[in-house]
């Protein structure tokens, strides 16, 4: 697979989880469009419809191939690919999408629900917060269910939250990474 020009070779990476398992996290790549759709045919409703805020019966084509192809800069995803047999196969993404302001980028991830709890949600979060701090985007943005507890605990525990509004279920939270998180990485 030859790579793309401005792919960021840098960003790859294996890492074992807190329960001894390989990944492999990566940049996205424009073929992974139907991967991406793979993944979200293994996804429980309940975990799509966190993601997307609503319930399909498949990623349409046109989704898959947007979400896959990215400029590595303004817009950017990570994947985590997990064995399965002699196939490699996507088990989650973590990505951020550009907005109105010129220093803050929309952050969005989902893991496959039998890759949840390990650590992972974890890493791809702090994963592309670090990518995107290192392209100088500053603040962040995620549209959350309120009622998904588990994505505005890790936003909070991780990061310097400087607004935080609900409207018909839906929380907005604009943060910033902690001057340590920054200063570890650097």
């Amino acid at each position: 697979m030859a790579l793309s020009q401005g792919y960021p070779i840098e960003l790859e990476r294996e890492l074992i989880l807190k329960d001894g398992s390989t990944v492999r996290i990566r940049p996205i790549r424009a073929d992974d469009a139907t991967r991406l759709q793979d993944l979200y045919n293994r996804l429980s409703r309940h975990t799509a419809y966190q993601r997307f805020f609503t319930i399909m019966k498949r990623l349409p084509p046109d989704w898959a191939k947007m979400l896959a192809n990215v400029d590595y800069h303004r817009r950017l995803a990570l994947v985590a690919e997990a064995r399965a047999g002699t196939e490699l196969e996507l088990i989650g993404v973590g990505r951020y999408e550009p907005t109105d302001e010129k220093d803050t980028v929309e952050v969005a991830f989902v893991v496959q629900d039998g890759w949840q709890n390990r650590g992972l949600g974890t890493i791809l979060f702090s994963n592309i917060l670090q990518a995107a701090a290192a392209r100088s985007f500053r603040r962040f943005r995620a549209y959350v269910l309120a009622d998904n507890q588990r994505m505005l605990d890790l936003i909070t525990r991780f990061t310097r939250v400087e607004s935080r509004e609900t409207a018909q279920a839906v929380t907005e939270i604009v943060f910033t990474l902690r001057p340590e998180r920054v200063a570890a990485k650097t």
